[in-house]
């Protein structure tokens, strides 16, 4: 006869078979069902009317801005306002990145991007609305800016290419994503490795800011939802009138460990 002797905290073939069919069987009697994970998003029916009535993580999801208020994007106060040009130079850029603004919009601050990522780089402009994706095809159009590439995405991907992005923006956006947890998920596939996030958002801490308070978010707010990405938070900038930029960077993945 032929004994087989096995090293500690190893298991026989027959064992692990075993254990195989007794994983898939139910819990026995008197045994209380494996609890169920609690549900990512809540409804509420009573909510904010500048909200959806959708919760995350604490958080009421602000209405969407349709393509109807287009021309609140291209206000002329806006310089003032939010100061973009400071913004872009702040985001440290060079030429031949690929900067990907998500919710583009009618492209106010790609045509900013395009124009510090230069020839050789490349903005990817997302937008989930079909109207918003003409008008800054057509803006594109009329101000000769070829580096400029629509990207028509959905409420829960922006559909870009994996490993593609050196910097994503999203300006005013975040809070309105109706599916944040996706949002990001799908965006961080697109970063590179090393690849970085802005979140620029009026600031929730600041009562005298004059925005609603769904359309603002707060630092703190911000960290907390992104803390079960693969994303590190790196600074945040406060040189702008009435927003923040809150800044990530994407975590190298883990290595598998080594067996043998």
């Amino acid at each position: 006869m032929r004994f087989t002797f096995l090293r500690p905290g190893s298991r026989s073939p027959l064992t692990a078979v075993l254990l195989l069919l007794v994983s898939g069987l139910p819990p026995r009697a008197g045994e209380p069902p494996a609890a169920p994970p609690p549900p990512r998003y809540e409804t509420r029916a009573i909510h904010d009317p500048d909200g959806i009535g959708k919760f995350y993580q604490g958080r009421e999801i602000a209405q969407v801005m349709g393509h109807q208020g287009a021309e609140w994007l291209e206000r002329p106060e806006r310089e003032e306002e939010e100061q973009p040009d400071l913004l872009v130079r702040r985001l440290n850029l060079r030429p031949g990145m690929v900067a990907a603004d998500i919710g583009a919009g009618t492209g106010y601050l790609s045509v900013r991007l395009a124009a510090k990522v230069g020839p050789t780089g490349r903005v990817l402009a997302e937008d989930i609305q079909p109207e918003m994706i003409e008008l800054l095809t057509n803006k594109m159009a009329r101000a000769g800016i070829r580096n400029v590439f629509p990207v028509l995405g959905t409420e829960s991907d922006p559909r870009l290419p994996a490993a593609s992005v050196d910097l994503a923006i999203m300006v005013d956006v975040y809070h309105e994503f109706e599916f944040p947890r996706e949002m990001m998920s799908a965006l961080c596939a697109a970063l590179k490795p090393g690849g970085r996030v802005a979140f620029v958002e009026y600031r929730g801490e600041d009562p005298a800011v004059p925005i609603k308070p769904l359309h603002k978010m707060t630092e703190a707010q911000v960290r907390k939802e992104m803390s079960d990405l693969p994303l590190q938070w790196v600074e945040t900038i406060r040189a702008l009138p009435r927003q923040h930029v809150i800044i990530f960077q994407k975590r190298p993945a883990t290595a598998s460990p080594v067996t043998r």
